[in-house]
């Protein structure tokens, strides 16, 4: 076999491509395909590449379950700039940073990242830093999530690495370009899927803890009311903003009611008065 061909094999392998997507090689089931397939050292290559979307998930899913936590505190201290230097004291000391912080003389905020397996204990922790009145750890499993994306990792760079080759053998401009922008496409992909995966790891490996610092204990959102009893208490509260709008209407109606309503009512007076005379004469 030709070692280069014309633009057939390049055409057809980025159609193959196009086609088939990422998880797909460039040797399909047809015979046109077969003869156009890549120099040797390419085809013993392919499958290798095309193992590697495989072993990707195997070694995710060989690990423990991938979780992101998150934690949320609040605590009650007098001193707020004092309270928030230990809180990041107690981060560094794990191995963690702070992130964001605000704050002021009554109250502030900071968020801190520390290793997961830390998360727990920088929480319990924080009893000694002030009074906590809130506390909220939470999970969430992306082990599914990390599972995909590295298996596409795998998949996609198995096709860079293939359309390297296919790049290598061009022979004219025109199939040069034709496999530079399916290429350079790619790899833009594959560096995307690269940075969501960093992202998740990055999430798993550092939880992160937010807390909240008053020096008055801050007030915890009342619970929502369901049911029977919440339904009633909610008609009962629609009930009293109702009968507020009106007797807030009527006040503001009641100046214009007198100044209008009096003179009124003596004009009718006057003409009541008045028939009753007239009444009266044509009596007499």
């Amino acid at each position: 076999m030709s070692m280069r061909r014309p633009g057939v094999w390049v055409g057809i392998a980025l159609l193959a491509l196009a086609t088939t997507g990422c998880g797909s090689g460039f040797s399909g089931g047809g015979t046109g395909a077969r003869d156009a397939a890549p120099p040797q050292a390419a085809q013993q290559k392919a499958p290798q590449q095309e193992n590697n979307a495989g072993q990707a998930v195997q070694s995710v899913q060989q690990q423990e379950r991938q979780l992101v936590r998150t934690a949320n505190v609040d605590l009650r201290s007098d001193d707020v700039l004092k309270a928030i230097g230990q809180i990041k004291d107690r981060a560094a000391a794990v191995g963690g940073f702070a992130g964001e912080e605000e704050s002021t003389k009554s109250s502030g905020s900071v968020t801190v990242r520390v290793p997961s397996a830390e998360l727990d204990k920088v929480v319990r922790d924080l009893a000694s830093v002030g009074e906590v009145t809130r506390s909220e750890v939470r999970s969430q499993d992306v082990t599914d999530q990390l599972v995909d994306v590295e298996a596409r990792i795998a998949t996609q760079r198995a096709s860079v690495d293939r359309l390297r080759v296919l790049f290598e053998r061009a022979g004219s401009t025109s199939e040069v370009a034709q496999v530079e922008q399916e290429l350079t496409k790619r790899q833009a992909d594959l560096e995307s899927m690269q940075r969501r995966s960093a992202s998740l790891k990055g999430q798993v490996s550092l939880a992160t803890l937010t807390v909240r610092v008053a020096t008055v204990p801050i007030a915890a959102p009342e619970p929502e009311k369901v049911g029977f009893f919440g339904a009633l208490a909610g008609g009962w509260d629609a009930l009293v903003t109702v009968v507020s709008v009106i007797l807030v209407g009527v006040g503001a109606m009641l100046p214009f009611l007198v100044a209008l309503g009096v003179p009124a009512a003596l004009v009718v007076y006057l003409l009541r008065k008045r028939r009753r005379v007239t009444r009266m004469n044509e009596a007499g």
